[in-house]
């Protein structure tokens, strides 16, 4: 995952500690209670037993984190709380160390909420991967468990199906969507022979496929490989927090030290501790940046843990897939070329007509541009369709044929084939329209740019993203074309999901890098990156789990809000954390002077606790 995703290795604790978040909490709060009630009848002997009664869970807990953390290499201000819970037990300031235990398991219980959607699940990458495939026996089909497949084996793969390994077509021709894992947003067509990869979708009839691959070392199974194993390799991420835990831990120690030695009394030293106890730094960061969340829901960002929301307020870099996410990431009309002799109304008529009888995805999309044109069409007759290349239909009197430059060449005069060759823009996905056996015109398709692109880019620019980066698996001519304009710093085209991450990983060097996408392919960088946004409305659902922000509206808008709510939730934590240390410093030298007691200095820092928590939930509004 991400900055935000943990090892593998330290999953098991992190699932621990929430799984028991709550019994620390409702330990002290009932020992608090409990104790209380004693003291109230009179009973100071079963006040005190209950009180270290309630302080004794958390602190079990507590040890056990910082023994793992210590064996990582990690320290935080964990060892301030234990150190101080342990002294207070350790010199019968019970009620202290109740209170102290308290402030820690509220802290705590708040950070497990914060993450509590943190963790990186592959299931819907596992689940989109096929389950079964049919497999022919002679002349017959059976659906076989598709780690039966071998190499060599022939499949049909049906309308909708993903292509359970790579393979090689043979028979009629597939229409593919490829999408998810090359990002080109418009379907291609494989002939016999052609060469294919697991994981494109067949949106065209049903064609056969021999197996090239076993399922295990097909490309949709390298994928999901590459995901987890950036899961694995990805450095955590260090709590706000913690960057301070050092500094302020030893100077609490030098001030305890210094207080115990010049007064000979350990009392002394337990109220520092007490005072020191960092409930500024452990309660404000979660209850902002919970509040962050909170804001961030309510624009359709959904941030799934505390520690995104953190990495998201120090984004410099953007790195951003086209297909999808900057485009619509589907085909869309573009112009008609109309020969000599021809009107572009004439032509759309015509090819939309002939279209209505196909379900091919470039038909569908030439008969909606033609409707929104206002365009009025005729039910064609005698229509027959070659699957993957074209349709062929009467409209009126006139025959018309509609489809790829091969399949309407074959009814042209050697003429009109090479004005048809010359007319093709290089790259363009173009339709060409023959009417009676004559060049008609040509219907260019394109993937249209959002309305709100270059508006969002903008305003993240203005926000502090210095460095906006496009990664594509498209044509460097087609990336090109379709993002001339928005003042990108640079394009890198023709990538793989391996390069995609080689990408990120260069630009992490530099700084900390937000990757947006929304396809299979951009999973593995999604995880690779700082952190990784999913455009989660029409998105592949394998980017919406490898990602620690997902985008819940069709639009990048919320990108330029969420960063903006990020940024504001980490000032307040900031402003916080200095607010409350400056306020603990100064409880601090006074129970070092001894004006301060353990008890009232637990007291007092309870009284900062509310404070700093009152500053961090401004988190919540405009």
């Amino acid at each position: 995952m991400p900055a935000a995703q943990p090892n593998q290795a330290k999953l098991p604790l992190r699932g621990f500690w929430r799984a028991s978040a709550t019994v620390p909490i409702a330990s002290a709060i009932a020992g608090l209670a409990c104790g209380g009630a004693a003291a109230l009848l009179d009973r100071p002997d079963l006040a005190k037993i209950a009180w270290a009664l309630g302080a004794a869970p958390v602190l079990a807990v507590l040890c056990w984190k910082i023994v793992s953390s210590l064996r990582r290499g990690d320290v935080g201000l964990d060892l301030i709380a234990a150190l101080a819970m342990a002294a207070a037990l350790s010199i019968g300031e019970v009620l202290a160390a109740a209170i102290v235990a308290l402030m820690y398991a509220g802290g705590q219980a708040l950070e497990a909420f914060a993450e509590g959607r943190a963790s990186r699940e592959m299931s819907a990458l596992l689940d989109r991967a096929p389950k079964t495939a049919a497999r022919y026996h002679g002349a017959t089909l059976s659906t076989v468990p598709v780690a039966e497949v071998a190499v060599g084996d022939r499949l049909m793969v049906r309308l909708g199906d993903v292509i359970p390994v790579d393979g090689v077509v043979t028979g009629s021709a597939a229409v593919l969507d490829e999408a998810a894992l090359t990002g080109e947003s418009l379907p291609v067509t494989k002939r016999d022979g052609d060469a294919v990869m697991s994981g494109s979708t067949n949106v065209g009839q049903a064609f056969d496929l021999v197996a090239r691959e076993t399922a295990a070392r097909s490309a949709y199974a390298a994928i999901i490989r590459l995901v987890e194993e950036a899961m694995t390799s990805q450095a955590p991420m260090t709590r706000l927090a913690d960057r301070y835990a050092l500094g302020f831990m030893a100077a609490t120690l030098g001030l305890a030290g210094v207080a115990w030695w010049i007064s000979g009394d350990p009392v002394r030293a337990v109220a520092v501790l007490v005072v020191a106890t960092p409930c500024p730094l452990i309660l404000a960061v979660p209850v902002a940046i919970v509040a962050g969340m909170s804001r961030a829901a309510k624009v359709g960002v959904l941030v799934k843990g505390g520690a995104a929301l953190e990495a998201l307020g120090r984004i410099r870099t953007l790195v951003v897939d086209k297909t999808g996410t900057l485009t619509h990431g589907e085909a869309a009309l573009s112009t008609v070329a109309p020969a000599h002799g021809w009107s572009e109304t004439e032509v759309l008529r015509l090819a939309a007509s002939v279209d209505q009888a196909s379900q091919h995805v470039v038909a569908r999309a030439v008969v909606r541009g033609a409707c929104e044109r206002g365009v009025v069409l005729e039910l064609p007759d005698e229509v027959t369709e070659t699957a993957g290349e074209g349709v062929e239909g009467l409209v009126g009197a006139r025959r018309v044929r509609v489809g790829g430059q091969a399949f309407v060449a074959k009814a042209l005069r050697e003429t009109d084939r090479s004005a048809l060759a010359a007319a093709v823009p290089p790259g363009a996905l173009a339709v060409a329209v023959a009417v009676d056996g004559r060049l008609a015109g040509l219907i260019l398709m394109r993937d249209a740019l959002r309305d709100d692109v270059q508006a969002t880019l903008d305003r993240l620019r203005r926000s502090g993203v210095s460095r906006i980066v496009l990664a594509t698996g498209d044509r460097r001519d087609v990336a090109l074309s379709v993002t001339r304009d928005l003042g990108l710093d640079a394009i890198a085209a023709d990538l793989t999901p391996q390069d995609k991450i080689a990408l990120v990983r260069r630009e992490k060097a530099r700084a900390a890098v937000m990757m947006v996408g929304d396809g299979v392919n951009d999973a593995p960088a999604l995880v690779e990156a700082d952190v990784g946004v999913a455009m989660g409305a029409k998105g592949a659902a394998a980017s919406a789990q490898a990602s620690d922000i997902i985008l819940l509206r069709d639009s990048l808008n919320g990108l330029a809000d969420g960063l903006d709510i990020a940024r504001r939730s980490r000032r307040i934590a900031l402003q916080s954390v200095y607010a409350g240390i400056g306020l603990s410093a100064l409880g601090m030298l006074a129970a070092a002077f001894g004006f301060l007691p353990p008890v009232q200095g637990a007291l007092l820092q309870e009284a900062i606790d509310v404070a700093v928590i009152l500053n961090a939930l401004r988190a919540l509004k405009e």
